[in-house]
């Protein structure tokens, strides 16, 4: 039995310059942090006892035969890259709620990869998951995602992250001190609008408009830095807040789906209880809420969004690990004790995986 631990993420400045459509040409940098909200994932090889080979359960419980049939696109888009063809069976459990913008479906590829790794006795760097895990959501899964999410999980901590023309990244670790750092996270709420959405849908509308947000775009980088050099600083840490409503009014921009008029509602009661600035997390239209306030005006502004669930979280720095390594010894059976239709099957899956030939992980 494997168990994974992968944080959820907070991004604060460059969100959609991490977008390959934009950062390939131009470059791109965000500022996020992990949190101390994780994903979960349990995963073992599944015993020979059942008349289907793989047990995958999330919100929705997969009994099926062949790799084709998992629904759950990450699930069998990672067992796939890996080739893995024994039996397997994955329990996925969450802190919090996913499609709410603070990167779940990405802490789950993550996860689920570094545990398939622990899972075939491998161990494998930050740098190559987090790369595996960006060709999988991008390029297997073929979904409208950014590559900060997978490194953000994978690396964990407070971190500048830029994007090149060559589709690396580097991660520059914020080294600010412990006061710093304790002062910005008292300055900071999340609340959860209480909509779920699917992010790649509303970012459709975002890739398509790139060429026609450049300018903002460009500008939504460079708040990266100008957040950065505001947290090096001996400052005023409420100049972070103002920059971060700037940077959510040239969100807004991007697309029409990345707010609503229920939460432009909600931002601005945020506001007129006290703070300084905010944002949504993640693509926008909905999830979770983040609102910069002084600390005297916490209790001000919840009581004001009193109808929305105040989520407590603070920083973390570990990124995913590995937090229970048990190896089980191997199933053997007489191949021709199995019932025939079971024979049958799983010959057939065996037969249809070896004509599949799994990607070369990078």
């Amino acid at each position: 039995m494997i168990i994974s631990r992968t944080p959820f993420r907070i991004s604060f400045f460059g969100g959609g310059t991490d977008y390959p459509v934009w950062y390939r040409e131009n470059g791109g940098a965000v500022l996020n942090t992990s949190i101390n909200k994780h994903c979960y994932i349990s995963c073992r090889y599944l015993p020979p006892f059942f008349d289907y080979k793989y047990l995958i359960r999330y919100r929705l419980r997969e009994e099926v035969t062949h790799i084709d049939d998992i629904q759950h696109a990450s699930v069998r888009e990672c067992l796939r890259f890996l080739g893995i063809h024994q039996g397997i069976e994955m329990v996925h459990t969450s802190d919090l709620p996913c499609r709410s913008g603070i990167g779940s479906s990405s802490a789950f590829t993550v996860g689920f990869l570094n545990a398939l790794y622990a899972l075939e006795g491998k161990m494998v760097g930050k740098r190559r998951l987090a790369a595996e895990a960006i060709h999988v959501e991008q390029n297997a899964i073929r979904e409208n995602v950014g590559s900060q999410d997978q490194v953000a999980a994978t690396f964990g901590g407070l971190n500048r992250i830029e994007f090149n023309g060559k589709e690396d990244f580097i991660v520059q670790a914020i080294t600010i001190s412990p006061q710093r750092l304790s002062e910005l996270q008292n300055h900071l709420l999340l609340f959860f609008t209480g909509f779920s959405r699917t992010a790649s849908e509303i970012v459709t509308e975002q890739i398509h408009n790139t060429k026609d947000n450049a300018a903002e775009l460009r500008a939504m980088r460079e708040m990266v830095y100008e957040g950065t050099d505001i947290l090096n600083g001996s400052g005023d840490i409420l100049e972070f807040g103002k920059l971060l409503h700037e940077s959510w009014k040239l969100k807004r921009t991007l697309s029409s789906r990345v707010t609503t008029s229920s939460i432009d509602r909600m931002y601005q009661t945020a506001l007129d209880a006290g703070a300084v600035g905010g944002k949504l997390c993640g693509a926008g239209g909905g999830g979770f809420l983040l609102v910069f306030a002084p600390p005297r005006k916490r209790r001000l502004i919840q009581r004001a969004l009193h109808e929305l669930l105040h989520v407590p979280f603070r920083f973390d720095s570990l990124g995913s690990q590995i937090t229970y390594f048990a190896p089980e010894e191997p199933y053997h059976i007489d191949i021709a004790s199995i019932p025939a239709t079971r024979q049958r099957a799983w010959h057939a899956e065996e037969a249809r995986q070896s004509t599949v030939e799994p990607l070369t992980p990078a």
